[in-house]
């Protein structure tokens, strides 16, 4: 088949409705064969939200939906911009397929499992882009160059920094995208942006080679962006459920390396890689055949282990019997420790090793970060950065930290008692 031409496609998405390729056009059609890659495919078994769907039971969208969702965004921007400032056009491509493909290296749960197994999901996604792939090789067929390109835009080192901001930055497609798409999807109502009224805010400043808002009338779309990231942050991914949930699973999957260790495991060859060899170590192909399936599989197996302990982790994470989560913020350092030792040891004494099923968490969520170059809007000639224009995204800088207390239900009566002395 020609690689600059395919058959036109449309996909019909929840949030941005229909999303159409076209065929005919190299830089779409090349879209279409990436899109159809067996690599990216993959990404529609990994949820969007790693355990989300635990707590918000309509959270069950894709990194494959998602990565779809900010390319479409992308797309709209770049298109917008590029008869305006003509020097950004030979960049289409470069600019579509980092768009698509930012998310490619994702591992099985998304982020649960880079906290769990402490690795970037990143630098896949560049072992991807350059090594032994069929994403590589349609690449380097489109452009021997193209490569180099989409992991220059990922590494925030292209000379138009315009290009990984579209990606990765205060205000990107990336966010812009699961921002609403998880709220729909969650039921939370925090995340509704005024969508088009942002995109028609973003310009190009070319002397900077950045994005930028084309003034202050764009202010209020922005800020509301910020005071909705906080929520959801807040509210959504920092919710004490998921938490929980994330703890569960780290625990099962600790206990399991223990034992993967010392061969008392039935595990495949995939799974026996997560749990023996250093990540970073991991040959590309084990990592990609790697997904939220084949860890729901080897979870549901381990769940009638002959260590119990194991087997209730498990059981309690795919039968939803999770832990409980409370907010001890405002209590003393000292009392915060003396109220987890007494659960620890409430835990100990129901036969339950208190490190698998008790823990204090710390989550931080705050609206906006001077990320690098934050964002800046022009004001005159001149172009000057969002927090120094409004008092509300000021407010947004300092962060929120809670602490939270993870425990089992069955001591829920003792930890009501520490907590109400």
């Amino acid at each position: 088949m020609n690689l600059l031409q395919r058959k036109s496609r449309t996909y019909h998405d929840p949030i941005h409705g229909a999303i159409s390729l076209s065929g005919s056009d190299p830089a779409e059609a090349l879209l279409i064969g990436l899109i159809d890659a067996p690599e990216f495919q993959r990404l529609r078994r990994i949820r969007q939200l790693d355990v989300a769907a635990l707590t918000f039971h309509g959270a069950e969208g894709s990194r494959f939906t998602h990565s779809l969702g900010v390319l479409a965004i992308a797309r709209r921007i770049f298109d917008r911009l590029a008869p305006r400032y003509p020097m950004l056009a030979p960049f289409r491509t470069v600019a579509l397929c980092s768009a698509l493909l930012h998310d490619v290296g994702h591992g099985p749960f998304s982020h649960a499992s880079e906290h769990i197994f402490n690795y970037d999901h990143e630098q896949w996604t560049r072992r991807i882009l350059c090594e032994s792939t069929q994403i590589a090789q349609l690449l380097d067929a489109f452009d021997p160059g193209l490569n180099r390109q989409l992991c220059a835009v990922l590494n925030k080192t292209h000379p138009i920094s315009a290009l990984s901001q579209l990606i990765s930055g205060q205000l990107d497609c990336d966010r812009l995208d699961y921002l609403v798409r998880d709220s729909y999807f969650t039921g939370a109502r925090y995340g509704q942006l005024d969508l088009d009224r942002i995109i028609h805010a973003i310009d190009f400043d070319p002397p900077t080679q950045t994005l930028v808002l084309s003034g202050r009338k764009q202010m209020v779309a922005i800020e509301h962006y910020l005071v909705v990231r906080h929520f959801m942050y807040s509210q959504v991914y920092y919710h004490p459920k998921n938490m929980a949930a994330r703890f569960i699973l780290q625990q099962a999957l600790a206990l399991a390396a223990r034992y993967a260790r010392s061969g008392e495991l039935e595990m495949d060859e995939q799974i026996k890689a997560w749990l023996v060899l250093d990540i970073e170590q991991m040959p590309l192909q084990t990592y990609l055949a790697s997904d939220d399936i084949l860890f729901t599989y080897h979870l549901n197996r381990w769940r009638n282990h002959p260590d119990p302990i194991l087997g209730d982790l498990c059981r309690r994470f795919l039968d939803r019997d999770l832990f409980k989560a409370i907010e001890v913020t405002d209590l003393a350092d000292l009392h915060r420790e003396f109220v987890y030792k007494r659960v620890c040891a409430a835990v100990a004494a129901l036969g339950w090793p208190s490190t698998h099923y008790c823990t204090l968490q710390n989550t931080q969520a705050r609206g906006y970060t001077l990320y690098e170059q934050g964002i800046f809007l022009r004001d005159g000639a001149d172009l000057r950065e969002l927090a120094d224009a409004s008092q509300l995204v000021r407010s947004l800088i300092q962060p929120e930290t809670r602490v939270w207390l993870v425990y089992p239900r069955e001591v829920e009566s003792e930890v009501r008692k520490l907590l109400s002395k």
